[in-house]
């Protein structure tokens, strides 16, 4: 009987041994628990390739999307991962209706539940900009993730592989939900509000001058200190949109002259984003054309050519009196964007400005 007994004990020990082993398995099945991504590739320094690996000439958007998956087989491993190619340009010829045509395509991948994160490749000259673009028109809580690189996929030191996998841990973390929309480049996370090309051809080129990265990624893992605030409750609905209003930003110096602003107003510009000296600040006559503008029914912002720091309302120009917007901290290329998204749904100064503190 006790023979019997002990028998039975470990049959029963075994069988909740391989239910066990059996329920860690399919715990960790690729099929079942790998996140689904949508890489939307638009071209860009981490398609290039040049003639020479050791030199800085080469010609950017030459890969498509599936070579650049091609050279990372490791992004497997975290994601079940598809590629779509949006466009294959530098992204100094990036334009509003490919913007049009990205943003609209993210909200219809999660509408239709495509994908559970979406990573797009972009040129480092605009990435700032489109990324900004797309943070105040797509509606989702799932992570959107920009990636790029500063050297080409045929340099000896190229940084787009290591990029693109960070990007993929980023974007099939758990930790990444309701994050915002933001860049990862040389292993910081950066929301798209903040982030700043501050070099030319450094690798550590992406970096927030106001408020620091939200994380970094570390071992392959996305570590997060802090979260944005400054992201729309509510993103603009560019769905019908074939095209966004003229806006155009003026440069400051010693010595502007005023006419520059007539001739935006002459060629149809809805909006200016005035990148001012100091605090946001121009020249008496570049301050009566402005506000000449205002009264023929342009949207002014004034914005700074200083990378750090904020443009403050009513300070040594009376922003009110003239009817001029202060884009905060945003830089002129930012505001312009807000500006230009802004002007589709209304002309009021202190909407807009509103706006502008907020997102």
């Amino acid at each position: 009987m006790r023979h019997f007994i002990l028998l039975f004990i470990g049959i029963m020990i075994t069988s909740c041994g391989v239910t066990a082993q059996d329920n860690a398995k399919s715990q960790h099945s690729p099929n079942s628990e790998k996140p689904r991504i949508i890489i939307l590739a638009t071209g860009g320094t981490i398609a290039g390739s040049g003639e020479s690996s050791t030199e800085s000439a080469y010609k950017a958007g030459q890969l498509p999307v599936d070579d650049l998956l091609k050279a990372v087989p490791e992004i497997h491993e975290y994601a079940e991962i598809k590629g779509e190619q949006i466009a294959n340009i530098g992204s100094q010829d990036m334009d509003t209706e490919t913007w049009l045509k990205l943003s609209n395509r993210i909200n219809e991948i999660f509408e239709k539940d495509q994908a559970d994160g979406v990573i797009v490749t972009h040129g480092t000259d605009t990435m700032e900009e489109t990324a900004y673009f797309t943070s105040l028109t797509v509606q989702a809580d799932n992570p959107v993730v920009f990636v790029g690189a500063m050297r080409p996929s045929t340099a000896l030191s190229q940084d787009g592989n290591r990029n693109l996998l960070d990007a993929i841990a980023v974007a099939s973390s758990p930790k990444s939900k309701d994050i915002g929309i933001v860049t990862v480049m040389n292993e910081f996370i950066i929301a798209a509000r903040a982030v700043d090309k501050t070099s030319t051809t450094n690798t550590s080129a992406f970096q927030s001058l106001n408020q620091g990265p939200l994380g970094v990624i570390y071992n392959g893992k996305p570590e997060y200190f802090t979260k944005s605030l400054r992201s729309p409750k509510t993103v603009f609905d560019v769905t019908e949109l074939e095209s966004l209003p003229n806006v155009d930003i003026l440069y400051g110096y010693a010595g502007a002259e005023p006419e520059k602003v007539d001739v935006s107003v002459k060629y149809g510009a809805l909006g200016i984003v005035y990148a001012g000296v100091g605090n946001g600040n121009f020249s008496s006559e570049v301050e009566e054309a402005l506000a000449k503008a205002v009264n023929e029914g342009i949207a002014v912002v004034r914005s700074s050519r200083i990378q750090r720091g904020r443009v403050t309302l009513d300070n040594e120009i009376d922003d009110e009196a003239r009817g001029f917007i202060v884009s905060d901290d945003l830089s002129p290329q930012k505001a312009r964007i807000l500006l230009m998204l802004a002007l589709t749904q209304t002309h009021d100064r202190e909407k807009i400005q509103e706006w502008f503190f907020s997102y």
